[in-house]
């Protein structure tokens, strides 16, 4: 899977959590740039994207994501080690 597929698919599942069809981001985008991103929706984003990819991510794993881009350079890791 392409770094630009898996950012499509990220989009989707927080356009989905937001309730934002229209949303658009890349991997320069942080929460603080999206309205309704907080903690709590951000559980849900991370809890819906190992659902999605088939996946689990460990507490200092998240801890360390500044932005998009950074999620799904850890997604594509995980995914290359399966």
């Amino acid at each position: 899977m392409t770094e630009r597929e898996i950012l499509d698919d990220l989009q989707q599942i927080i356009g989905h959590v937001l309730d934002k069809s229209d949303l658009c981001i890349d991997g320069n985008t942080t929460a603080s740039d999206v309205d309704g991103w907080n903690s709590l929706t951000n559980m849900q984003i991370i809890s819906d994207t190992e659902s999605h990819f088939k996946i689990k991510f460990k507490l200092r794993e998240i801890i360390k994501l500044k932005n998009v881009g950074d999620f799904c350079k850890i997604i594509q890791d995980k995914l290359d080690s399966k």
